[in-house]
């Protein structure tokens, strides 16, 4: 049986331990209501249009002195054209590749990997098959349906991506 005194002792050793703070919901618990990145494939793209996005690519990153890799896929993912420029870091090389198939599988700019993990702690997408978290990987959409996909690599993040803008905005002219 428990004395009054011990259970003083015990009842003020309770209120002295600190309180458990409150677990915070995980985010990754919200039902979206519509499907995100939900671009539907379409046909590969051609290689005069690939051609074309890798161009404007080449053209925007040589008019800053950038060196860069520069590679477009198609829906599936599969190397359409690539470009090499002068003096491009050759590690860059498969960066590109792997940028544009990341893009045109996920269906969204590799962009969106790196804020996953930089601005929102989702460390969790490192984990899935084909993600590279560095931008310059931009889907191409044309007529509502994703025909591929621009990768640049060589510069940094914002480089790559300014390149890899150029060539998309190149195919809406």
């Amino acid at each position: 049986m428990i004395k009054t005194r011990q259970l003083i002792t015990l009842t003020a050793l309770l209120l002295s331990l600190p309180l458990m703070p409150a677990r915070a919901a995980n985010p990754l618990d919200n039902i979206p209501e519509k499907m995100p990145f939900d671009i539907p494939y379409g046909a590969p793209i051609s290689l005069a249009l690939a051609q074309q996005a890798l161009n404007a690519a080449a053209a925007e990153a040589a008019s800053h002195h950038w060196k860069l890799n520069i590679a477009v896929v198609d829906s599936g993912g599969n190397l359409v054209a690539f470009e090499r420029m002068d003096d491009a870091q050759l590690a860059s090389i498969s960066i590109s590749e792997h940028k544009a198939r990341a893009a045109a599988s996920f269906r969204r700019e590799t962009k969106a990997f790196e804020n996953a993990i930089q601005l929102n702690g989702s460390a969790y997408v490192a984990t899935l098959d084909g993600v590279i978290a560095s931008r310059g990987g931009i889907p191409i959409v044309k007529d509502g349906k994703l025909i591929g996909a621009i990768g640049c690599s060589g510069g940094t993040g914002s480089q790559d991506e300014v390149a890899c803008a150029a060539g998309v905005a190149s195919l809406s002219h």
